[in-house]
């Protein structure tokens, strides 16, 4: 089968304001490899981000990237991207039309419109993943662009394509609340690589008897005044917040500043580290070192870090929501918290470091459950049904449903971004 991931980024941006930008690229190039080592042919296209990039690059057997000149080659805000809809559009129609694929899958709102409008000259059949829907965002106070234009567009996006896939349960009630219906949705989540991420290999030096692990942005919808808080009741414990922006840039992030004054006020300074963005090959072992993986978040709308600390072998307490409420058997692989009852996270942590063989327990399910459910092997044999299946649907609009393609073209040209602001 010939695949065309059409994508924000083929890889992490190295500056972006969408707390989601890089973990969505990661999904992206993690989901490429695994689709070319079925045996696919796979192309991800994405914008030229940085100076310096080739036009082609092969990333994997089987698998190459191609980058797109349209607008500067340096990261650009969520909301300048629709700008450069129509030049993404013109270029994936040209390369289409010397190279058909089969199917398309577009990430994003803005690949999804892109793919459309080059679907008018080449049809093929597109698939649409969002990760995180502006409708969800906006409701859990997630930094970033989450205007009517954007939450109109992903409707006409995941109402017109063949098909949806989401990476979350919750996400299929958000996408219902579009008027996408359930029935054109399949549930396909984020993957992790098991030989990097497993409870064997090197550890992080750790200072302290028990450590917690954080990994996600700064931003307040992650609650990590929560987790600071709590710190005071376990006196031998140090908590590691990985995330954030670029451990050099850390001094100049205003949520890190914040934080740090309520550390400070809270006597804990000492007792946390804040390590910044860590690098793949560096976040597994920093993960062994760990002994519970935390989070107080209000929105996780991939979950891939808990994954990836599932298959280290690591329990999970975590919010019920999003990726952690698919991921998280609880009572089994960890334990899932009602979300807005921040005082019971304290509690069910004394009570799990009251009893070492049930951590010891949790971490060995964890690992199983990664293993089996969340191989990129499984979603690549899961994603690759869902491209069969709607590959058979027709291209373009579905019957009875019109997507408003001249105020998309004004979307894409800037206007109706400009008109929105």
């Amino acid at each position: 089968m010939k695949i065309a991931l059409v994508a924000r980024h083929a890889s992490a941006p190295a500056a972006s304001a969408d707390p989601y930008a890089a973990e969505q690229a990661a999904h992206v190039t993690g989901l490429g490899r695994a689709l070319a080592a079925h045996g696919h042919d796979v192309v991800i296209y994405a914008r030229k981000d940085a100076p310096g990039i080739p036009d082609r690059e092969t990333l994997a057997p089987r698998l190459v990237a191609r980058y797109i000149k349209a607008g500067p080659a340096a990261p650009l805000p969520a909301d300048q991207l629709p700008q450069h809809v129509a030049e993404i559009a013109t270029y994936l129609a040209a390369r289409w039309k010397k190279d058909t694929p089969d199917i398309v899958h577009a990430h994003h709102w803005t690949s999804g419109l892109a793919a459309m409008l080059a679907a008018r000259e080449v049809p093929v059949p597109i698939v649409a993943s969002f990760g995180s829907l502006g409708i969800a965002e906006q409701r859990n106070g997630v930094p970033g662009p989450h205007d009517s234009a954007r939450m109109k567009m992903e409707a006409a996006v995941g109402r017109s394509v063949a098909g949806v896939l989401a990476h979350t349960s919750e996400e299929v009630s958000d996408l219902s609340k579009l008027g996408i219906p359930g029935t054109r949705v399949r549930v396909v989540p984020c993957g992790v690589d098991t030989s990097r991420f497993q409870p064997e290999g090197q550890a992080a030096k750790r200072h302290a008897d028990l450590r917690l692990l954080h990994v996600g942005s700064l931003a307040d919808h992650q609650g990590l005044e929560q987790l600071l808080k709590i710190l005071p009741e376990f006196s031998s414990a140090e908590l590691v917040i990985a995330g954030g922006p670029e451990p050099e840039e850390l001094d100049s992030d205003i949520a890190y500043k914040k934080l740090g004054k309520l550390a400070a006020a809270l006597g804990v300074a000492d007792r946390i580290t804040f390590t910044g963005q860590v690098e793949g090959k560096n976040l597994a072992a920093l993960i062994r070192s760990a002994d519970i993986f935390v989070s107080t978040a209000r929105y996780e709308p991939f979950g891939s870090a808990a994954i990836s600390a599932m298959a280290c072998g690591k329990a999970i307490v975590a919010n019920g929501v999003g990726g952690y409420a698919d991921a998280v058997v609880d009572g089994t692989t960890g334990l899932l918290l009602q979300p807005g009852r921040p005082q019971l996270l304290a509690k069910r942590l004394r009570d799990l470091l009251a009893t070492p063989m049930k951590l010891t327990g949790f971490g060995i399910a964890a690992a199983d459950r990664a293993r089996s459910r969340y191989s990129w092997e499984r979603i690549a044999a899961e994603t690759t049904a869902a491209y069969e299946r709607c590959m058979a649907a027709p291209a373009g609009p579905r019957p009875g449903r019109p997507v408003a393609l001249p105020a998309a073209r004004r979307v894409a040209s800037g206007t109706e971004q400009r008109r929105a602001a």
